[in-house]
């Protein structure tokens, strides 16, 4: 004796919700990485956000001490600054300064904080300058100034 209509309809039943049930699964799966990817770029722009600074020099009259060129940073942002050579790059008019030719007198700066950045002298010739400071997060500063 073969199967009745109701059999097969139950077989039908059967595989539909099987591959319903993939189908979510698949979709739930797909759902919750899109939300943690958003939610870890979202840390991301909070924490670049947070990472802010500007230079604060007058432009007409950069301070020198022994062989340097002064530069003031002030952490604008709402997190604690590493000031290292390896956490920022200096260019002066578009030219990589060597990191042996500048370092900063404070190790960190916190919120509403000036560090100074000693600038070589070899690497700033006279004349209108640009120098442009860029520390984590790709966070940059840019500034002109005479020498």
């Amino acid at each position: 004796m073969g199967f009745s209509l109701a059999g097969t309809h139950v077989i039908f039943f059967i595989v539909s919700v099987i591959i319903a049930s993939t189908v979510s699964g698949v979709i739930v799966a797909v759902i919750t990485d899109i939300s943690n990817s958003l939610s870890d770029r979202g840390e991301r722009v909070q924490e670049q956000l947070d990472t802010e600074f500007k230079i604060i020099n007058d432009p007409d009259n950069i301070p020198t001490s022994g062989s340097d060129y002064l530069f003031y940073i002030k952490n604008i942002g709402g997190n604690e600054l590493v000031t290292s050579n390896e956490t920022f790059q200096l260019f002066v008019d578009g030219d990589l300064v060597a990191i042996a030719n500048y370092n900063f007198s404070d190790s960190s700066i916190q919120p509403d904080e000036v560090t100074t950045i000693y600038v070589d002298n070899s690497e700033i010739s006279a004349g209108d300058q640009t120098l442009r400071v860029v520390g984590p997060q790709a966070i940059e500063d840019e500034f002109t100034f005479t020498i």
